[in-house]
């Protein structure tokens, strides 16, 4: 198995470290377009084998995508966090032509790969790389809802004084604040949330985890990366080891949940061949406007997109 993370920022170079220590694939090519940024890295990442007890190699590359020929997955965190003074417009223009070049050499080198969006805006920079690689939709998909149920799980475990193990969690709709955490589906070891916890503080919870990243830019000056690179590799590990996993992605919805022609967090079944099941789960009438609302807001963007097009 070959696994490929363009980008060796911190996101990547993280996702990496985590697919090396958890022996995910034989060989993990990071790609960067700073000379010899991943090459560090990798080198880095691997230097420690013997001290973590691992085996997977992991190599460097400087902007050569021979490298990552044959990859199996491939995950893009390529892309500029937005900066003071800069539009939603200027930071998507930007990000969909990184997101468009690099999609189109992963796909002349790795035909065959599922590709995974890290990339922000995420909702639209999974809409840019479906477009342009021409895969099925199930092939292409954007990582948002395994961190997003993450920072809700726990803090729910903070709140609760449970384990994060035993709390299972569910979310629908765009990343970041048109989100739609669903305490409904929320478990702490099978039991209902709401049979432990009181309404105003499940409220004030759902409500951090809909600003999670915010809180942490506010924190340190910078977005996460420990929690997104670790989310991204677990979606690498579903697919690579056929696992099943019922999470949520993002990705083009075509009908499901009355939605057509918008990409959206939607709970899947991941395997080998990327999403291989959209699970449709009931919901009320106060979920379905939130799911609204969130489309919404996630077409404005992708219309702004189609624009500058």
């Amino acid at each position: 198995m070959k696994i490929t993370v363009v980008g060796a920022g911190n996101v990547g170079a993280t996702c990496a470290d985590v697919l090396a220590y958890r022996e995910i694939a034989n060989e993990i090519v990071l790609l960067d377009i700073k000379e010899g940024v991943a090459e560090g890295k990798a080198l880095d990442i691997w230097q420690k084998a013997p001290i973590d007890s691992y085996d997977s190699r992991t190599v460097g590359s400087t902007n050569d995508y021979t490298k990552t020929a044959k990859s199996d997955v491939v995950v893009i965190t390529s892309g500029i966090p937005r900066k003071p003074g800069m539009s939603r417009d200027d930071l998507i223009s930007t990000n969909a032509g990184i997101v468009k070049s690099v999609t189109e050499q992963v796909v002349a080198n790795s035909p065959n790969a599922v590709i995974i969006i890290v990339s922000n805006p995420l909702d639209v920079m999974t809409y840019v790389a479906h477009s342009v690689s021409k895969l099925s939709r199930n092939k292409v998909i954007g990582m948002a809802g395994i961190l997003d149920t993450a920072r809700y799980r726990a803090f729910l475990a903070e709140a609760l004084n449970v384990s994060p193990k035993d709390i299972q969690a569910m979310l629908l709709g765009g990343h970041g604040d048109t989100m739609v955490p669903l305490p409904r589906y929320t478990t702490v070891g099978g039991i209902p949330v709401t049979e432990l916890i009181e309404k105003d503080k499940l409220d004030a919870i759902v409500n951090r985890t809909i600003n999670g990243g915010g809180e942490l830019v506010k924190l340190m000056g910078t977005s996460a990366w420990y929690a997104p690179g670790s989310a991204a590799a677990q979606m690498v590990e579903a697919i690579v080891k056929d696992q099943k996993r019922v999470v949520p992605v993002c990705m083009s919805l075509e009908g499901e949940y009355g939605i057509k022609d918008c990409y959206l967090g939607v709970p899947v079944v991941l395997g080998k061949n990327g999403v291989e099941k959209i699970i449709e789960l009931k919901l009320d009438d106060a979920e379905r406007q939130l799911l609204e609302t969130s489309r919404q807001k996630v077409k404005e963007v992708m219309d702004a997109y189609d624009k500058m097009k």
